[in-house]
């Protein structure tokens, strides 16, 4: 019954970041997944992971397969999108993209040996996956 209504508020209360999932979902139909815990995981080939609304977009390590500490930290970012709705991808998913991808950003990370995990949305994403499934995710993990 949770997973039921995980999935009913993703639909209506993060509706705008679940259009977006469903065209990148559409976009890597070919490619493998699974459920976890009501979220859709999508195994891509892209070194990122994205979480948008119940889909979540995460790579496989060719050592170490799927890293279960970002899955965890992922399906946290499912969370805040339960919390926030439509407000998710400004509160969170376009600070995210830039504190990942931005070169200031980036050279600023590695200039102060910060971890990515260390801004806002990450962190609260780690609390909250964590909480929720009780299993460790990211935490200060220095990936840049």
């Amino acid at each position: 019954m949770k997973r039921v209504a995980y999935i009913i508020w993703q639909v209506l209360w993060g509706f705008p970041q679940t259009c977006v999932g469903l065209a990148v979902l559409a976009a890597h139909a070919r490619e493998r997944h699974f459920m976890y815990h009501g979220a859709l995981v999508t195994v891509w080939k892209i070194r990122a992971g994205l979480s948008l609304g119940p889909f979540v977009f995460l790579n496989e390590y060719e050592d170490i397969g799927i890293d279960e500490r970002l899955l965890v930290h992922e399906y946290g970012h499912t969370i805040q999108s339960l919390i926030l709705g439509p407000l998710y991808l400004i509160v969170i998913g376009i600070p995210s993209v830039l504190w990942m991808k931005t070169p200031a950003f980036r050279r600023r990370r590695r200039a102060q040996e910060r971890s990515y995990y260390s801004f806002y949305t990450e962190r609260w994403a780690n609390y909250l996956g964590e909480r929720a499934l009780g299993r460790p995710s990211m935490g200060q993990a220095l990936i840049d």
